[in-house]
């Protein structure tokens, strides 16, 4: 089994909401909508997806967790549990993709060996930033991550989830980007 969550995590918070969607309160579906969708958005077009293919995963996996997710033993897993429906959903689409296309539209192999190449830079490149963001305090982290994975934040529910007062949200990410900035700038590895 493993360790819960951290409280006020997304992964506890997801976790409260869908226990109280499993316990009835069937509106709760539409606040754990609102956390997750930015976070799994970003899940598919991490796999590649485009934006057509990434809109169809989310919206399957939304559609799996009603029919599925009341058998789901531990409501706190339903992050994990969405995330994966929508990196096998994109893997799915991308397959049939393929098929659908034929054998004429495969990219050269020149073309694949640059793309590989981009990949693995690309990688690299969100390894070291991730291992900076790391390295911050567990409210920039969390400040920055729920800031990034959101199309537009609302300043006011930020600040009630983070338990910061709404004037302080933007100083705040300003100097958690500049110590991030800081960090990044003095790694030899982010500037290959």
């Amino acid at each position: 089994m493993n360790a819960p969550a951290p409280p006020g995590s997304l992964t506890a918070r997801a976790g409260a909401i869908h226990a109280a969607y499993l316990a009835g309160d069937e509106q709760r579906l539409g606040d754990l909508v609102d956390l997750l969708t930015p976070v799994l958005w970003h899940t598919a077009r991490a796999q590649g997806a485009g934006a057509a293919t990434a809109e169809d995963a989310v919206q399957t996996a939304w559609l799996r967790l009603v029919e599925y997710g009341t058998k789901m033993n531990e409501p706190a897993a339903v992050l994990g549990w969405m995330v994966t429906t929508v990196k096998r959903e994109c893997w799915r689409q991308v397959r049939r993709e393929r098929r659908t296309t034929g054998l004429d539209t495969a990219p050269e192999p020149r073309d694949c060996v640059a793309a590989a190449d981009a990949e693995v830079i690309l990688a690299e490149k969100q390894r070291v930033l991730w291992q900076h963001v790391q390295e911050l305090t567990p409210r920039c982290r969390e400040l920055l991550r729920v800031i990034a994975f959101s199309d537009r934040a609302d300043y006011t529910q930020l600040a009630q989830a983070l338990g910061m007062p709404v004037g302080s949200i933007g100083p705040t990410r300003g100097r958690c980007l500049g110590k991030l900035r800081t960090s990044l700038t003095a790694d030899p590895r982010w500037e290959q």
